[in-house]
């Protein structure tokens, strides 16, 4: 099978991000990569583009690990309470997951993505809770949250 040496200039999971030099067959460079402009073949001309893509790389890494720390500080501020029915003796009538979790932080004005939220299991208990938040490889938050009764919890009948 024949392979063909590429620059990418976009990152590609599985590949490598931009600036690499990878080796990949020559139909999915031929069919994929160089249609998208995800690619270029690489020749002596384009090993200068190297350079350029790397400072390019290096100023959008700085860039986003600034933006996820200042996103860390806000969130560690942030005081979270989610309201969940329960029925008798405060038992939740279901759990609270990301998703909940995510939907209050978008309420909150706190903008992130669902797969960040790193939530063991999905809680089943009144109370707090942590919850880990991976913003950047470098950068990770652990954010508390209250989980309450969104109506009066009765005692337990015997």
């Amino acid at each position: 099978m024949a392979h063909s040496k590429v620059l990418l200039l976009k990152p590609v999971n599985g590949l490598g991000t931009e600036s690499e030099q990878i080796k990949v067959r020559a139909g999915y460079a031929r069919n994929f990569l160089f249609p998208k402009r995800i690619a270029v073949p690489l020749t002596q001309s384009n090993r200068k583009q190297v350079d350029a893509l790397r400072k390019a790389r290096a100023l959008r890494e700085a860039k986003e690990l600034n933006g996820a720390q200042e996103l860390a500080e806000k969130l560690q501020k942030t005081n979270l309470a989610i309201a969940v029915k329960t029925g008798v003796g405060g038992k939740l009538f279901g759990a609270v997951t990301t998703n909940d979790i995510h939907k209050k932080l978008g309420s909150a004005g706190i903008e992130i993505e669902n797969r960040r939220i790193q939530l063991g299991q999905p809680v089943k208990t009144l109370g707090k809770h942590e919850v880990k938040i991976r913003l950047h490889p470098a950068v990770s938050v652990e954010l508390s949250f209250d989980v309450v009764s969104e109506n009066p919890i009765d005692p337990a009948q015997e």
